[in-house]
């Protein structure tokens, strides 16, 4: 029998919560980054690796917060550090692959209760810790559906990432369930994500030219951060930022091409009879469920012409 003991909160001290890029990746807590497999996930983490080890600044950052080169353990089940991890990295020439390291384990797989992930991160000084994917280091004779054998898995590493200050991160792919909530599309118990501080939804978005969005789905310790996209193509990876899309838009992955077809019509129509001020339209497109961004790239894409009479700016079809 465990004898009780009772903590005060009068002998607590307050700290605030340290970021390794707010407010998506919080330092001693753990991180899911989660998408369907090839929606860009791996190249996200890959990138922000890349920054971290050289002490670059991270999409953004504070303009007076001043990195310095840190130290990364990236695990992965998935794809060679030969043939795959370290080209992928070569795409950006700022990686400082000193940096960067794993854990061999040609003699034994790891799994999120081995003692070596805390061993590594001590002896490494790291910053952050990556699981890639979650699925493949839950151990043998674990169901991931089953809250009580996940459980200690996941208490196990947000102790190690409050004792050491890391953030750890794990990377899963979603189920294939489709009109869902996004917590419940999660491979696995849903005490997966609830076990999480941040959650961000990868996606790649159909008919976009090969644009992946990324979502913040929870955020328990600041407000959720803005949705943004990079692109991956031929010529490898392009940052985009900022990104007008809802975690049920990413999820369909085909409503961001509706939406703004949606809006094309909506301009079509209210232009049909010559033109209006631009505020009026704003306002009843938002009446409508349609973004101010999904507005602008319709209005670009129809060459609405926009002209301003005394005060007022106004749009008409060209």
């Amino acid at each position: 029998m465990v004898d009780l003991e009772i903590v005060r909160l009068s002998e607590i001290q307050s700290k605030q919560v340290d970021w390794l890029w707010y407010p998506y990746i919080p330092f001693g807590k753990v991180t899911i980054i989660q998408g369907d497999p090839g929606c860009g996930k791996t190249m996200l983490i890959l990138y922000l690796a890349s920054l971290l080890s050289a002490g670059l600044p991270l999409p953004n950052d504070d303009p007076n917060l001043k990195r310095e080169p840190c130290n990364i353990i990236y695990q992965t089940s998935e794809d060679g550090y030969d043939d795959t991890i370290k080209p992928r990295l070569e795409c950006f020439p700022h990686t400082n692959f000193k940096n960067i390291v794993f854990i061999n384990e040609s003699k034994c797989n790891l799994t999120m209760l081995d003692e070596r992930i805390e061993q590594a991160i001590i002896k490494e000084n790291a910053k952050l810790f990556v699981l890639d994917p979650i699925q493949a280091y839950i151990g043998h004779n674990i169901d991931m559906n089953k809250a009580n054998e996940i459980r200690p898995l996941l208490k196990n590493l947000g102790d190690i990432a409050q004792k050491h200050n890391v953030a750890i991160v794990l990377i899963g792919h979603m189920n294939k369930g489709k009109g869902t909530k996004s917590s419940y599309r999660g491979l696995g118990s849903i005490d997966i994500t609830a076990a999480a501080r941040s959650v961000l939804i990868c996606g790649e978005l159909k008919n976009a030219d090969g644009i992946r969005a990324v979502v913040q789905d929870k955020s328990s310790l600041a407000q959720r951060g803005n949705p943004f996209a990079f692109k991956l193509s031929d010529n490898g990876f392009e940052w985009i930022g900022n990104y007008d899309i809802s975690t049920d838009e990413l999820l369909d992955g085909m409503k961001r091409k509706s939406d703004k077809d949606r809006a094309k019509n909506y301009i079509l129509e209210t232009l049909a009879n010559g033109f209006l001020d631009a505020n009026t339209i704003y306002k009843n497109a938002y009446e409508q469920d349609i973004s101010k961004r999904t507005l602008d790239q319709a209005k670009s894409e129809l060459n609405v012409k926009s002209f301003k009479k005394g005060r007022t700016w106004y749009w008409k079809l060209d």
